[in-house]
């Protein structure tokens, strides 16, 4: 396990110098490394270019899956709240990180630790105004086209 996670680290501190954030993250199963990831944010300016999402969809690209259960994630920084959500959805069962959200805040990352403490809020306390607006008559029901739908 330590050397998928000096690998993690090793990823990360490549991101530093080629100025980049400092994260790395591994995919692993069965003892081998499936993906690897870094934060490519400065690279394609995309918000969700997370080492651990990268790492993701690198394996489920590769492997033709959604499912990851079974694969073990390596992260150089305790993943933020939209990467523990992949790893929930694609059933990743073990995450082991270094850095801890609030060691990331200390260094000038702090968005991760206002992003958990937002979704511990009920919606109307949040600061990301929320309005539900349910389906009106003559509308589709997506959800229910789905439920309806063979074979998915």
């Amino acid at each position: 396990m330590d050397q998928f996670m000096k690998r993690a680290v090793e990823l990360a501190d490549e991101s530093v110098k080629e100025g980049g954030q400092p994260f790395g993250a591994v995919l692993v199963k069965d003892g081998k490394i499936i993906s690897e990831g870094i934060n490519e944010l400065h690279l394609k300016y995309d918000i969700s270019g997370h080492a651990e999402l990268i790492a993701i969809r690198k394996a489920q690209e590769q492997l033709q899956t959604l499912d990851l259960s079974g694969y073990t994630m390596y992260a150089s920084g305790e993943p933020c709240p939209m990467c523990m959500t992949a790893i929930y959805f694609s059933g990743i069962e073990n995450v082991y990180y270094c850095g801890t959200v609030e060691d990331a805040k200390a260094a000038g990352l702090g968005k991760s630790v206002y992003v958990y403490n937002q979704l511990a809020l009920p919606r109307e306390k949040r600061d990301v105004h929320m309005v539900h607006m349910p389906l009106t008559q003559g509308m589709s029901n997506p959800l229910e086209n789905w439920t309806e739908k063979e074979g998915k």
